[in-house]
């Protein structure tokens, strides 16, 4: 072998491993220098939306820089001498803390924190069990894919710091007569002093928060990070992730939602109203922060999520809440169920996580409160099942709008009683407009009515709308109905699966109309009207809660013996229509004649 290839071999090779010694990685430390954690920053998701940018110059990064300061020279010297080197006890690394979870149970719920960050990172409720198929047995957790509930971080001039990286020290305390206990986290981080502290009751899914950040520059805000979505443990989960959404209530107007299906990804949505709180939810559950009554929340920022199929399930939220002239702040964190009574108890619009109605909020709103408040109360007057509650309910409203309805019934009887001589004096009068009106008015005086009559005999009828319409919304998010067997059905919340509710509905509707006609004068479009409307109705509402359905079918029967009534006074009272009898035709009667 040629002895210039073997000399270029050794060159090379001298080349590559002395490079590295005498020339060292600036990215790597030095051999005996501490490493920052980068396994643990990376691992609690730095960088991802909602999680903040590194804390800068916390943990050993520090203590390196001070070592690295030191003459190593000096010393060695003073080791040799037996003198202890203050800078080399510096350069080591701090005791490292382990990550730990401490579980918090109370008869609702059990709840998960985590040191690192001083996060709830989880929440089970106890009187709540999923309805996915196989997890009968498994209780609802709020939490998803080990993602946070609530974490934290603070903004200071210039810096934004993310306590996921601090591990905080914990101190548990006794609790008293209404209290469970309290856990209070404390941690140090550039050079400011941590505490969150966590309360909690027996009787409630509220969690009371009380912090304060010592030496906290002025200017400075806490940021809570809330879940990028809930858990879904319904049976039908599509129509668990289309409600999902995120909810704020600012101080000085109504509720108002954010849905996940309405945000494209990587699209922002900011609230800078003051707001009185903040919740993401699904369709039953929700996880809500409660700013105290003196100190509202100053801002809330919604970002979508990467879409991995058509449905929105993800969607980044942001609290912001000033820290105080003492660094201080609290607030109140509920992880819960949409329980009606519950969330009515804690005030502020609470009950209204939901908004109902769109535009039509204001009117929608107050009436589906007024008829929670009656089914809730005749539960608990003749603690039957909800599915009897609702037949109640349905015969009930009937039985009430009972006169209302015979008096708009009756009206609309009238009017078609006069309308062979309202329309003999227009056709009369066709060329002479104010005369044909003096004419439509004497009339309508003769017979003790108006040209209003009409419209006010239909408002009567129309009262009913109003309460179905707020059954609606009531069913797509009251928990009191979730689950909630009824003959043969397994959940009146949802849609009948065999449509044995929505094929009744369609009949009884049918039958209605069949009944509401007869007597009446001839009409080819009312006549359509009655006999297709019912049908195509339970076709498109077919999956509707069946729960719904329950209510409309025994609203129609119990409307039927009333319109049977009607219909055959409408009989009587109309004049009869003769018969039109047609001669035979000119070349018969001719003949005839012949």
């Amino acid at each position: 072998m040629d002895r210039r290839f073997i000399l270029a071999l050794v060159l090379t090779a001298a080349v590559v491993m002395g490079t590295p010694l005498l020339f060292p990685d600036a990215s790597r430390p030095p051999v005996g220098a501490v490493a920052s954690d980068s396994l643990i920053t990376d691992s609690l998701g730095v960088g991802t939306p909602g999680a903040g940018p590194a804390v800068a110059g916390v943990g050993p990064s520090a203590i390196t820089d001070t070592a690295n300061s030191t003459d190593v020279a000096a010393r060695a010297a003073s080791v040799a001498a037996g003198v202890p080197d203050s800078g080399m006890l510096a350069a080591q690394p701090a005791p490292v803390i382990p990550v730990e979870t401490t579980t918090v149970t109370t008869p609702l719920a059990a709840y998960r924190f985590s040191n690192s960050g001083a996060a709830l990172i989880g929440t089970t409720l106890e009187r709540y069990t999923s309805l996915r198929e196989g997890e009968a047995t498994q209780k609802v957790e709020l939490g998803r894919g080990g993602e946070p509930l609530v974490h934290y971080r603070l903004v200071v001039p210039g810096d934004t710091i993310s306590l996921d990286q601090v591990r905080f020290q914990l101190e548990q305390e006794a609790g008293s007569a209404d209290e469970i206990g309290s856990l209070t986290y404390s941690g140090a981080v550039d050079g400011m002093q941590v505490r969150i502290a966590y309360t909690f009751r027996p009787d409630s899914y509220r969690v009371a928060v009380r912090g304060s950040v010592a030496n906290a520059p002025a200017r400075s805000y806490l940021l809570m990070d809330m879940p990028s979505g809930l858990s879904s443990s319904e049976a039908d989960e599509k129509d668990d992730v289309n409600h999902m959404g995120y909810v704020y209530k600012p101080v000085t107007d109504n509720a108002t939602s954010i849905l996940f299906r309405k945000l494209d990804p990587g699209e922002r949505s900011l609230q800078t109203r003051p707001m009185s709180w903040v919740a993401v939810k699904n369709k039953y559950f929700l996880v809500a922060l409660l700013s105290p009554d003196s100190v509202p929340f100053a801002e809330l920022q919604v970002t979508g999520g990467p879409r991995t199929e058509k449905a929105a399930t993800v969607a980044y939220g942001t609290v912001v809440t000033p820290l105080g002239a003492d660094g201080g702040f609290g607030f109140s964190i509920y992880p819960g169920p949409q329980e009606w009574r519950r969330l009515l108890a804690i005030g502020r619009d609470f009950q209204n996580v939901n908004p109902y109605g769109g535009f039509m909020q204001a009117a929608i709103q107050p009436f589906a409160q007024i008829v929670m408040r009656m089914l809730l109360w005749m539960k608990d007057t003749t603690a039957l099942n909800y599915g009897w509650v609702l037949v109640i309910f349905g015969v009930a409203v009937r039985v009430i709008m009972w006169p209302l309805n015979q008096k708009a019934m009756r009206s609309q009887l009238k009017t078609q009683r006069i309308q062979p001589e309202l329309q003999a004096a227009q056709k009369k009068h066709a060329g002479d407009p104010a005369k044909q009106q003096a004419e439509t008015l004497r009339i309508y005086k003769e017979h003790g009515m108006s040209p209003f009559s009409a419209l006010t005999g239909c408002l009567p009828m129309m009262l009913p709308m109003p309460i179905l319409f707020a059954l609606f919304f009531v069913f797509q998010n009251t928990i009191e109905f979730r689950g909630v067997g009824f003959l043969w059905l397994h959940n009146i919340a949802t849609y009948d699966p065999y449509y044995i509710m929505p094929v009744l509905t369609g009949i009884t509707s049918f039958v209605m109309s069949w009944i509401g006609i007869r007597g009446a004068p001839p009409n080819p479009q009312a006549k359509l009207f009655a006999y297709v409307m019912p049908l195509t109705f339970a076709v498109l509402f077919a999956r509707l809660a069946a729960g719904l359905h329950i209510y409309y079918t025994v609203q129609n029967i119990a409307a039927l013996p009333q319109q049977w009534m009607l219909s055959r006074e409408r009989s009587k009272a109309l004049p009869a229509t003769p018969p039109v009898v047609e001669g035979p035709p000119p070349a018969r009667r001719r003949r005839q004649r012949a």
